[in-house]
């Protein structure tokens, strides 16, 4: 619904037909509005005459207590160490995969000496029998590991009990909450630490405002993105929630109107807490559960009553919300998005096709070929064959076929 082409009135008529549809009260579309019920009593009774910058901030709030809209979950990271040396295995018969399509590569990380690895997705492995194989998926490879299992017909939940039993050992596991029309507030979470109105078992938070997570100029108001950490890096357990459309304007110089998802809130954890997180997830069969159940347990973030103990200070209205209280359940969802060479593609673009352009020009103004002749000299190596056969072979391709 674009504001500029509805008149006042029918723009009041269509923002009170979607209150009501969506069953917001006047006090809570207030509330998300940062105005007050009466105020918004007056508006929907014409009795305002509202700027268009009141008709966006209204229209945003509305949208927030959309049924269809507003938050889903992600697995954003995973790290599984298997107790056994024996990595085909581990590819063929817990990842599902064709290791015929995988790189190998004779350096790893985590003192790890090899490993194998198609797009984001990586297999460490080691001489040390103590480090057994490592499994590493950060966020492209959660995605690109959908596609597997989309292929496989297997879901998150046959991967993590095959891999629980194989004896599996939970390295890390991270849970996004993606949140698509603002519930959470940053800015404002970050005022509530600042203010001693976070109450929590963790005892330190940092916060970024502009300049540390984006490059771009910060006098731009595309630039100021804001990060809180809660809870520290060294322990099994803290949250990271960021401004997701800024960090994407930031990255790929994607708009920030048009980012799918304005914020996330991220719940890392590690070795024990990983590891009970999955049995909770196997137990329950609830991504939201386990994931807010985590978040209930550490943090609650309250609006200050001097009057009053801090523990009965109430909870804040939009984060009971973002909680739970009211809204439509957050469902666990893929993206599965298949391997390719973006970032080969963009690293060509950025540093490579200037100077392609520059020889192509040239070549054409003196009558030389210095391009041709560069191409026709070039060699490709085993590896070049190799991410060729990976750029060509179908997802199916790549999956292990598994016999009857």
């Amino acid at each position: 619904m674009g504001v500029k082409q509805l008149n006042e009135t029918d723009f009041l008529t269509a923002l009170k037909e979607k209150r009501c549809a969506y069953g917001v009260s006047q006090t809570r579309l207030a509330i998300m509005a940062n105005i007050s019920r009466e105020h918004l009593s007056r508006i929907e009774a014409g009795k305002v005459t509202l700027t268009e910058e009141m008709k966006h901030t209204l229209l945003e709030a509305v949208e927030k207590f959309n049924p269809d809209n507003p938050m889903f979950l992600l697995f954003d990271y995973v790290r599984i160490r298997f107790p056994t040396m024996d990595i085909k295995h581990i590819i063929k018969d817990i990842l599902k995969l064709n290791i015929d399509y995988m790189l190998h590569e004779d350096y790893g990380h985590y003192k790890y000496t090899e490993h194998y690895h198609i797009g984001d997705v990586f297999v460490y492995v080691s001489q040390d029998e103590e480090k057994g194989v490592l499994l590493e998926l950060k966020g492209k490879g959660c995605r690109q590991f959908e596609s597997y299992l989309l292929a496989q017909e297997r879901s998150w939940y046959d991967f993590f009990t095959d891999a629980l039993v194989e004896g599996g050992v939970m390295k890390r596991l991270d849970l996004a909450i993606n949140d698509r029309t603002g519930l959470l507030d940053i800015p404002e979470l970050i005022r509530k630490c600042e203010n001693e109105e976070c109450i929590s078992k963790f005892r330190s938070f940092k916060s970024y405002g502009s300049g540390e997570l984006v490059k771009h100029n910060e006098t731009d108001k595309y630039g100021m993105g804001h990060t809180l950490y809660i809870g520290s890096f060294s322990s099994e357990v803290y949250f990271c929630c960021y401004e997701k459309n800024y960090e994407q304007y930031a990255k790929l110089g994607i708009p920030i109107e048009e980012v799918p998802i304005k914020n996330r809130f991220e719940i890392r954890l590690k070795n024990e807490r990983a590891y009970y997180a999955v049995v909770e997830l196997l137990t329950h069969y609830d991504a939201e559960l386990t994931a807010f159940s985590i978040i209930n347990q550490y943090i609650r973030f309250a609006d200050k009553e001097p009057d009053k103990r801090k523990s009965d200070w109430k909870t804040n209205v939009r984060w009971a919300w973002f909680i739970g209280e009211g809204r439509p359940p957050v469902k666990l969802t893929t993206k599965p998005e298949p391997y390719t060479l973006e970032r080969t593609l963009n690293w060509l673009q950025r540093q490579v096709a200037p100077t392609l352009k520059m020889l192509k020009q040239i070549d054409k103004d003196n009558q030389t070929e210095y391009l041709e002749t560069i191409e026709k000299q070039a060699k490709l190596t085993e590896r070049h064959y190799q991410i060729i056969k990976q750029q060509t072979a179908t997802v199916e391709e790549m999956v292990a076929k598994i016999k009857e």
